[in-house]
């Protein structure tokens, strides 16, 4: 039986673990900055603390499914080193858990930022609600198929 870890020793590696996905993996990274730029964006419309909290957890837990994601890719990695069809289902599973998170976070986004910049003077978006609803397709497939390549 392996010893108990201390609290201490928990954080320390749950620190190592958040760290390993930072350098493993750049849709974390992208993930965080997408997360940071669209809170920063909400106190910059003056949304309130509760619309802010509802963006930092949804894009906090992306974040933490895309570490469960990446620590599952590690050990599928580990144990099948060569191609299997269950490993590769297996990894396709995963990302798929991060997407729906990702998709889930996007609505939070849509739904506290969207009426902030309609009644920005001079909005494109109050001009052109199809043409927003279009980009934001877009980009949600542009990341699914960037999850997908990883």
């Amino acid at each position: 039986m392996k010893p108990r870890r201390t609290w201490g020793g928990s954080f320390r590696a749950a620190g190592i673990g958040v760290v390993e996905c930072w350098r493993r993996g750049p849709n974390f990274r992208l993930q965080l900055a997408i997360g940071f730029t669209v809170w920063r964006a909400a106190a910059a419309l003056r949304v309130g603390a509760t619309g802010q909290v509802a963006i930092l957890l949804a894009a906090a837990l992306v974040l933490a499914i895309e570490t469960a994601n990446t620590a599952i890719e590690v050990v599928i990695d580990l144990v099948s080193p060569e191609y299997h069809p269950l490993a590769r289902l297996a990894k396709d599973l995963a990302a798929g858990s991060v997407l729906l998170a990702a998709c889930g976070a996007v609505t939070v986004g849509i739904a506290i930022l969207l009426p902030r910049l309609m009644a920005l003077p001079g909005s494109w978006a109050r001009l052109s609600p199809p043409f927003l609803a279009l980009e934001v397709l877009v980009a949600m497939a542009l990341f699914a198929a960037a999850l997908r390549r990883s």
